[in-house]
């Protein structure tokens, strides 16, 4: 008889990170991961902007949070099988970093379209880059894992122990900077935003979190819309390190019940950002991680105090250079 194949059974939703774990994640990783300023930006806008300046961390990316204590939570036995992970390029930094640090090896799985800037600096580090189309570095996300990869797999978003090491930065925030009305977050998978957002629930619960999406792959607005996961158009951008076609389903409960909404900017706006932040503040953030900014300008997020989550500055120099003249790569 024929046989049919079944779809495999939804994956758990990943379990939110209490305040607990995220005050040990700030221990586990204090002597690795620098705690970054949160400045004022100086700009003409419709809510006083503070920025979140994550994309001073040695990787350029808030991603050495997660990354590390991930990585230091592992046993023994689980790192001397060495370690991988999916990327566009700042996770793959954050666990290459960690695994040069404790002396084992590491693979990054990348999709094409990753950019220069990125792939030198995961080479810099000593790991082993195995790139694959968009399609297949997305699945790779959902299956979380590859198979027939050797190594212990740190996924870039669904793990709890990631998450937690992004709240740290919730915990930052709020010492740094009171009365903050809402804290606008870029969007990829999500746990930039719950890690942030299950922090400040906590020590500073009256702050709405936000996430930011380009509109060229903005997949949770629709979602949040419609009260379930749906797909978005998407299409590749010089916004590289956000947006995908469609939510990752175990981080959906998580991300509906503690963010406030999703606040979608365009390719144009974000290019403004980029430039505004370069010469008003000196600041050099990639796309995804003026996305905060570039939404914070539009004044969707209010007229308050607004803290904006500068989540990296990892962006090739040819594309910075054509921003800078005014034009998009």
């Amino acid at each position: 008889m024929p046989t049919t194949e079944t779809a495999p059974p939804p994956r758990a939703p990943v379990a939110q990170p209490t305040i607990d774990d995220i005050r040990a994640a700030r221990e586990r990783i204090k002597d690795t991961v620098l705690r970054t300023p949160c400045v004022r930006f100086h700009v003409d806008a419709p809510c006083e902007i503070w920025l979140k300046l994550e994309n001073l961390q040695p990787i350029g990316s808030f991603k050495l949070r997660g990354a590390t204590n991930a990585l230091k939570s592992l046993s023994r036995t689980e790192l001397e099988r060495g370690v991988y992970t999916a990327s566009a390029g700042n996770m793959a930094q954050g666990v290459a970093w960690g695994a040069r640090a404790l002396g084992v090896p590491c693979t990054v799985i990348v999709p094409e379209h990753a950019p220069n800037a990125k792939i030198e600096a995961i080479e810099r580090l000593g790991a082993r880059i195995r790139r694959l189309p968009f399609d297949a570095w997305w699945q790779v996300l959902v299956d979380h894992g590859l198979q027939g990869q050797e190594g212990t797999f740190v996924h870039p978003v669904s793990d709890t122990r990631v998450i937690a090491g992004n709240g740290t930065i919730g915990l930052e925030i709020a010492e740094d900077v009171s009365d903050v009305d809402a804290v606008l977050v870029p969007y990829g998978g999500g746990g930039l935003s719950c890690g942030i957002a299950s922090a400040l629930k906590s020590v500073m619960p009256n702050a709405s979190v936000f996430a930011c999406e380009v509109e060229t792959a903005a997949p949770l607005s629709p979602s949040l819309a419609a009260g379930a996961p749906t797909p978005a158009d998407y299409r590749p951008s010089f916004v590289d390190g956000i947006g995908a076609r469609t939510l990752l389903p175990e981080m959906w409960p998580m991300a509906s019940s503690l963010l406030r909404g999703s606040l979608v900017v365009s390719l144009e706006e974000i290019a403004t950002a980029i430039r505004l932040l370069v010469q008003r503040a000196r600041v050099v953030a990639e796309g995804a991680g003026a996305a905060g900014v570039a939404a914070a300008l539009t004044g969707r997020a209010g007229k308050g105090r607004v803290v904006c989550v500068v989540s990296g500055g990892n962006i090739d120099l040819e594309k910075l250079s054509v921003l800078l003249k005014g034009a998009i790569p």
